[in-house]
This record gives structure tokens, sequence and C-alpha cells, in this order.
């Protein structure tokens, strides 16, 4: 793997910085914009989580060798795929077991029909 070089950049005071792959790529944000983002992760716990998991890291006696790792680690655990399998094979199971289900009630609707009929031909 390369080396990540991180730098500090002094932007204009409406702009914000997204680094990636390609470069660096300055885009201008409206202050108002900008408040409303900040004010949605506070609402959202984002800020809260992300300062809790960067103190925990800040704490460490003794540094892990990827940070990126430990960050993940930290948030917890991403749900797992087989969850959604599992979920995903139990909605097949109940929508089954329901058409299992409307058929019977059906077949009871025309039992009691002819059951019906039948005593009104006895009367």
């Amino acid at each position: 793997m390369g080396r990540v070089e991180v730098g500090v950049r002094v932007l204009p005071k409406n702009y914000y910085s997204i680094s990636g792959e390609q470069g660096e790529l300055f885009r201008p944000m409206s202050e108002s914009r900008k408040e409303e983002f900040q004010k949605y992760l506070e609402k959202s716990g984002v800020i809260d989580t992300l300062t809790k998991v960067l103190v925990n890291l800040y704490e460490c006696p003794e540094k892990p060798p990827n940070a990126i790792n430990f960050i993940k680690e930290s948030m917890g655990p991403a749900p797992p795929g087989g969850d959604v399998e599992k979920l995903q094979a139990k909605v097949k199971e109940q929508q089954a077991a329901l058409e299992a289900k409307e058929k019977e009630i059906l077949e009871l609707k025309q039992k009691l029909a002819d059951l019906t009929e039948a005593q009104k031909k006895a009367e």
C-alpha cells in the first residue's frame, strides 16, 4: 500500500474540501447550508458518536496500527448479510403460510355454504 499523507490547507471561508483518489476538490458552501448540515449531524447523533470514538482513539495508551479499523470497530459492526438472508427466508415462509391459511379459509367458507344449503333443503 502507498503512504497516505495528510495536509492542512487554509480554505476560503465558505468552501469545503473533498479528498479522493483524483485529488482534492474545493466547493463553495453557503453559511446557512453549513449550519443546516451541522444541525442535522448534531440531531442524528453523528457528532457525539464521532467525538466519543476519536476521544477513545486519543486516549489509547498504544495507538492502533490502523486508525480506520479502530474507528470502524468502535462504531460497531455493520449488520451481517446473513441476517438479511434469514429475514428474507422468514418472509417467504410467512407468505407461504399466509397463502395456505387463505386457501383453508376459502375451503371452509365453501363447506359452510354447502352445509347451510343442505340444511335449508332438509327443512
